[in-house]
């Protein structure tokens, strides 16, 4: 795990013309958030600079980047909520939002780029993630690619990734405000939710009962927006359960983010065995886009604010 740039310091480099490695300790939450448009004057040139990301890889840049491929949704998120677009050669087939990165060449899958056509489009850097690790960014180094490995396991990573991504690409400034807009709302829902009871949750991530344990960012988000995620035991960031699993957790809620499967409140009622489930007996079976849930971007804080409202209602008139 790289280590995590606070967003105060950030801002004092930039303020001063300090340089800052990326090192220090975070300091998470909008305590920490101290910038607006104004305090900002100028943006120092901080190139030559090295970074450490998500597979503890020190990548150096020399210059800040002018053309950006980015192969995962979430990543092509955060470059285009820094207002980058303009700098992306190239994306996934899967990166979908905002709209206009559906304009960009999609240069192969999100398991499968396609090496040859991010090689021809000529990358001052790719951004990668976890899934990439083991082939993907091998042949791109070996192929003289500089890559940036984003991996985050929890809500700060992601918004620390978005910190991140900002210093490699000269964007600190506007990373900076991002972040503290989006611990904003964070603290916006924690204060909520405060002293509400805590419904038991189940988070279907497919119909063969796949669901999100501990050491994701998802289980992280059920726990922020007031629930207790069911899976919280599991031995593994996203684990399978067994209907007797389920069945004996009996969630008070289930959150369906495979809708796009087929699956349906209405057919899951019709599974054997779950219509004595609680959620199922009064009626707390949600739908939820698995756009804002299941990729680590800037939406992630909607997908956050979505689940505190169907766990707490009365929360959120």
């Amino acid at each position: 795990m790289r280590a995590r740039l606070p967003v105060l310091v950030l801002l004092f480099g930039l303020l001063f013309g300090v340089r800052v490695e990326s090192g220090a300790s975070v300091g998470a939450g909008s305590d920490a958030c101290v910038a607006t448009p104004t305090m900002v004057i100028a943006t120092p040139e901080t190139f030559p600079l090295t970074v450490t990301d998500d597979m503890g890889r020190h990548v150096a840049l020399a210059t800040r980047p002018q053309r950006i491929v980015s192969i995962a949704p979430s990543n092509t998120e955060v470059v285009f909520a820094l207002g980058l677009e303009d700098k992306v050669v190239g994306v996934d087939q899967y990166s979908d939002y905002p709209p206009e990165a559906q304009q960009k060449p999609q240069l192969g899958g999100y398991v499968d780029p396609n090496l040859e056509q991010i090689v021809a489009v000529a990358p001052d850097v790719v951004l990668a993630t976890d899934v990439h690790e083991a082939t993907i960014v091998p042949e791109l180094d070996a192929l003289g690619v500089t890559t940036v490995v984003i991996d985050p396991k929890n809500l700060d990573d992601v918004l620390d990734s978005i910190t991140l991504i900002g210093t490699i690409t000269g964007e600190e400034a506007r990373a900076a405000q991002l972040v503290c807009d989006l611990y904003r709302r964070v603290d916006d829902v924690e204060t909520r939710i405060a002293g509400a009871p805590r419904p038991r949750v189940f988070f279907e991530l497919s119909p063969e009962l796949y669901t999100a344990g501990p050491g994701s960012f998802i289980d992280d988000l059920l726990t922020r927006a007031g629930g207790d995620n069911v899976a919280a035991g599991a031995r593994e960031p996203w684990p399978q359960l067994s209907t007797e699993a389920v069945l004996a957790a009996d969630p008070e809620v289930i959150l369906l983010a495979d809708h796009e499967a087929g699956v349906t409140p209405e057919g899951m009622r019709t599974r054997p065995g779950w219509q004595a489930m609680s959620a199922v007996e009064h009626g707390r079976i949600v739908t939820i886009d698995p756009a804002l849930t299941n990729r680590p971007g800037p939406r992630v804080v909607d997908g956050l604010e979505e689940i505190a409202r169907i766990l707490h209602p009365d929360r959120f008139p």
